[in-house]
């Protein structure tokens, strides 16, 4: 944890983009330091932003859902986001906001170091797996990036105003449990 701890006060010494200037708290992560898979959303929402954790609305109880659905909990996984402070109104991080953002979040891979990486939503897939991807075409497709598993599925909140959209998340959850029993089976001993 000292690794990431370092990171995070060097991000809260450096600053950031605009957002730094109206978050609440920075939103930098949550979980194992040692997890084998990463789940990485697009940014913080409102209570996020107050409790400076990760996921912890209404689409972070759904995540959590999601997540027992495959045998899993937050102390198997490491969650964060590409943006470190929630955009205004929720809106979608700026491609500028973003590119502020990535040189931390990949500082945080690189100390996770996780096998699997499970991106959530279109806005993680498209700064994390390719520019172009579509995550109505795309989600639940593997992808080596950087010498990861990499996947997409659809962020919780979309989940949430879309109930259509779970039959599909639910074959991606079954393929990401198959995916992390075969490449670190030790997750579920």
């Amino acid at each position: 944890m000292k690794k990431l701890l370092c990171l995070l006060l060097a991000l809260l010494t450096i600053g950031g983009c605009a957002l730094a200037e109206t978050r609440t708290h920075v939103v930098f992560g949550d979980g194992a330091e040692t997890a084998e898979i990463m789940l990485i959303g697009e940014g913080p929402g409102e209570q996020e932003d107050l409790q400076g954790v990760p996921f912890v609305g209404r689409a972070g109880k759904l995540l959590d859902d999601m997540l027992k659905m495959i045998d899993l909990d937050r102390s198997r996984v490491y969650i964060a986001n590409i943006v470190k402070c929630r955009p205004p109104h929720n809106r979608d991080p700026l491609p500028e906001e973003r590119e502020a953002c990535l040189p931390w979040l990949r500082q945080q891979i690189d100390i996770v170091d996780p096998k699997i990486i499970i991106c959530l939503g279109r806005i993680a897939a498209t700064s994390l797996i390719s520019e172009d991807f579509r995550i109505t075409r795309q989600h639940g497709q593997w992808f080596d990036a950087d010498g990861r598993r990499c996947l997409a599925i659809y962020h919780p909140s979309a989940l949430l105003r879309d109930v259509t959209k779970r039959p599909d998340t639910f074959t991606d959850l079954r393929e990401i449990r198959s995916e992390i029993r075969r490449l670190c089976p030790e997750v579920y001993e």
